[in-house]
């Protein structure tokens, strides 16, 4: 069975789309620390992210740079902190989180709750600072 970000990039489950191209897809964390917070997961369903090629890795880095760009142009912070932890869904991720201080990137810190509303904003946001 496909891993639900394999579902999201097929169009199965919706999300809130920040940018793509033909090897990686970026997304809202619906579980957001920050607003913000985007996830970036190769097309290529593989669970652990050190079982990517490591032309995958650096094609990955170089668009989650874009992404973590557009994040700190979108929502002005001191840095786009970057995690990879991988636990929680068996599909090879990214997390970018736009930092103030290093505890925003505490995953035990509670998560924002958002309305559709503010997440298709953010989505929006993001995606209209990428360079076209």
């Amino acid at each position: 069975m496909a891993s639900i970000f394999s579902r999201i990039v097929a169009g199965e489950i919706p999300s809130y789309k920040v940018a793509e191209d033909d090897k990686f897809f970026a997304f809202l964390d619906i579980n957001p620390l920050a607003k913000g917070h985007t996830l970036v997961i190769p097309k290529r369903e593989v669970d652990y992210f050190f079982d990517l090629t490591d032309e995958e890795i650096g094609a990955m880095q170089i668009f989650a740079k874009k992404v973590a760009t557009a994040i700190k142009e979108a929502f002005p912070c001191v840095k786009v902190g970057q995690a990879v932890l991988g636990l929680e869904v068996p599909h090879a991720h990214i997390h970018l989180v736009p930092m103030q201080s290093e505890k925003d990137m505490l995953f035990t810190n509670p998560k924002l709750k958002l309305t559709a509303e503010e997440f298709a904003e953010i989505a929006q946001k993001i995606n209209s600072c990428l360079p076209q």
